[in-house]
């Protein structure tokens, strides 16, 4: 991403169950979704967003191998 000032830190969130797309969808209330939740090409389901206090945030759910 690129460097915006104030903007120096980003959240990471990770699991294997249903948390992290809980947290996805309560930290994108009033925020801004920059990536959506979906299956991404390494096969895990990720996004990120930055929410209403200007955090941004990554979230990625591992898939288990099938």
């Amino acid at each position: 991403m690129p460097h915006a000032s104030g903007n120096n830190a980003a959240v990471f969130l990770d699991g294997e169950d249903a948390k992290p797309c809980g947290y996805f969808e309560r930290l994108s209330a009033g925020g801004t979704v920059t990536l959506p939740l979906e299956r991404q090409s390494w096969g895990d389901d990720a996004s990120s967003l930055v929410d209403q206090f200007g955090i941004t945030w990554m979230v990625n759910v591992t898939q288990q191998p099938r």
